[in-house]
């Protein structure tokens, strides 16, 4: 080949799964300026190479392409990251406290400990979330702060002193301070009926200083690239201001320091100021400014504060503001008339219906065809209300929201309404565009193989089977609305979510083979190798060798992220309470279970001790039960 030609990078003995239907398997792929120039066998692929080409062999591993979320907060969940100790995906309480303490060992005064979203208390064996007392004896002077989904957070007696909740403090707007019988806060905060008082509490706590949100923000897009995403969607959210709030993005795009793709769109601040938001942002922005690493991608996923449906279980669903057609048709027609896509935020079907008659009136004057605007989330979304987002040539974007809260749903709506919430399977029949996502970091956890697991097998992270097998996904599916799907969302359609000649070389060597894994084992999947046009973003295990090492260490040197991963695994339990080790496992392990755990819980009890995973086959040992194989 002409050196001109001689590709970067390439990849060879893999089983790659293209999602190209012209041909879906492959065994090699050649990389050329950030975009696939071959894809074949080895034969047709490696004479391709040149001296200066790298060459990966990938050890008959499969690879996909890479994933791409279509709805997350990554741009302001980057300002805090490194400030977060994450949850998600934690098996017990137990084990969450243990990482608390230990990180509230670390923490100086006046910094918080912070655990914001990821996880629900239905995912610990306890089925509970920890007390005011546990808070308390962990941390007597370091205030914590616990979100928990948006229904609720915990507050320790050193937080409320900071935040100044007192017996005289009133009720706050859209919420409620829980207190005793003397007045006085137990520390749990209620969403009642939005969500303004968690984040306004959060709101009063320290910030990190802009070089650290830079490398907060790096850190971020590196537990992403350790979960094989590649490019992500960005909802904007509340409390999120643009342009100040993008700086740091804009900074680290400027520096080509992104290693996830970021399309974004623009989320209205100002309640009753929605219009000149709008106004302003699109005398200021054009749709699609930007590369292919970093550019703008329209509206929402808040267009007006009144359409807003808060998506709180646990409470009545509430009722959108009897304003809202007026106020959401004099923003949808400065989109459209400006050529700008939406997302508009909305969990109800009674929300959709109003708002598709404000769609449709606008498309009779300013047809809406070519505008790539979507809904998100539609847990309880109709088929007529399906049928009419396909004829207006709209999109659904759906997220594990039910993974996080099923139990609270079912609690209040019953298991037969929750059988398809949303109704994904009906979607996809009826052929409107549908693509899949997080919505984290605080409703749900970022992982996108747990949005893969609930779209599979339509369960819980708690274990709550929600959908029958007519709403659930088989696994090319459910890949599929995490990349290529996903590509029609930010106006992208076969550039990427594909491994095909001529699209973005973005793709994931998974840890173990997506298709022939046990179900119970796709949560906890990571990246071997994770690329994003033609360079390598993470490596470990067999492709270490290939990692740049990523950003410099988390600052500051008491982050969270210096000492635990973002998303905790069931491999990840070396080092825990040994009481949630045996809950876990003793069952599975052999027919004495009941011995195992007496002789545990006895002996954690004697010893108040935390065994590592690698010391328990000589503690059984030393029991004599006979039950060292846990």
């Amino acid at each position: 080949m002409a050196e001109a030609n001689v590709p970067d990078l390439i990849l060879h003995h893999g089983r790659f799964t293209t999602l190209d239907r012209a041909r879906p398997a492959a065994a090699a792929v050649a990389i050329k300026d950030g975009r696939f120039v071959r894809v074949g066998t080895d034969a047709e692929v490696m004479p391709l190479a040149g001296a200066a080409t790298r060459l990966i062999d990938l050890g008959g591993r499969p690879a996909l392409p890479g994933l791409c979320d279509s709805h997350i907060h990554v741009i302001r969940g980057g300002l805090h990251f490194n400030m977060e100790l994450r949850w998600d995906g934690i098996r017990s309480l137990a084990d969450a406290m243990a990482l608390l303490k230990k990180q509230v060992a670390v923490t100086p005064s006046p910094q918080w400990v912070r655990v914001i979203g990821g996880f629900t208390e239905q995912q610990f064996d306890e089925r509970r979330l920890p007390t005011f007392d546990e808070l308390n004896a962990v941390a007597p002077d370091t205030p914590v702060f616990i979100l928990h989904l948006y229904d609720r957070a915990l507050l320790n007696a050193a937080a409320l002193r900071v935040v100044g909740y007192t017996k005289d403090t009133p009720e706050p707007p859209g919420g409620q301070i829980v207190r005793d019988g003397a007045g006085n806060s137990t520390g749990l905060l209620l969403a009642k009926p939005n969500a303004w008082i968690l984040y306004s509490t959060l709101s009063k706590g320290p910030t990190l200083p802009y070089e650290y949100q830079l490398n907060s923000t790096r850190h971020y897009m590196r537990e992403l690239n350790r979960l094989g995403v590649t490019s992500v969607i960005d909802a904007g959210g509340g409390f999120h201001n643009y342009p100040d709030d993008y700086k740091v993005i804009q900074q680290l795009a400027d520096e080509k320091l992104l290693t996830v793709r970021i399309a974004y769109n623009l989320f209205t601040q100002k309640p009753k100021q929605e219009k000149d938001d709008f106004l302003r942002w699109t005398a200021m922005s054009k749709y699609k400014q930007g590369d292919d690493y970093f550019r703008h991608n329209g509206a929402g996923e808040m267009l007006v504060f009144s359409a807003a449906d808060f998506e709180d279980f646990r409470q009545p669903r509430p009722e959108t503001g009897a304003g809202m057609e007026d106020d959401l048709e004099g923003v949808v027609r400065i989109l459209a008339q400006n050529r700008w896509p939406w997302r508009l935020h909305a969990t109800y079907d009674e929300t959709i219906r109003r708002a598709l008659d404000v769609f449709e009136r606008v498309d009779n004057d300013i047809p809406l065809e070519g505008l790539n605007w979507i809904f998100d989330h539609a847990e309880t979304i109709s088929d007529e209300s399906i049928d009419r987002i396909a004829a207006l040539g709209g999109g659904i974007s759906v997220q594990h929201r039910m993974a996080y809260q099923g139990e609270y749903f079912v609690e209040r709506y019953g298991a037969k309404a929750a059988e398809n919430t949303p109704p994904i399977a009906r979607m996809l029949a009826r052929g409107v565009n549908v693509s899949a996502g997080t919505d984290a970091t605080r409703v749900s956890s970022h992982n996108p193989w747990v949005s893969l697991s609930w779209l599979i097998t339509g369960s819980t992270v708690g274990g709550l089977r929600l959908y029958p097998q007519s709403n659930c996904l088989d696994r090319e599916t459910a890949l599929r609305l995490w990349t290529e799907k996903v590509a029609w969302f930010s106006n992208e359609a076969g550039a990427k979510g594909v491994i095909r000649e001529g699209a973005l070389a973005d793709l994931v060597v998974p840890d173990r083979d997506f298709f022939g894994c046990p179900e119970s084992d796709i949560p906890d999947t990571t990246a071997l190798l994770t690329i994003v046009g033609g360079k390598v973003v993470y490596g470990a295990g067999a492709f270490a060798s290939w990692d740049d090492g990523g950003p410099p260490p988390a600052m500051p040197d008491w982050s969270p992220v210096r000492r635990f991963v973002g998303y905790h695994r069931k491999s990840d339990v070396v080092g825990a309470p040994l009481q949630s080790v045996l809950r876990r496992n003793a069952t599975a392990a052999c027919g004495c279970s009941q011995a195992c755990l007496v002789h545990g819980h006895d002996h954690l009890a004697a010893t108040r001790r935390t065994v590592p995973a690698s010391d328990l086959k000589g503690f059984w040992g030393a029991l004599g039960c006979g039950c060292w194989a846990v």
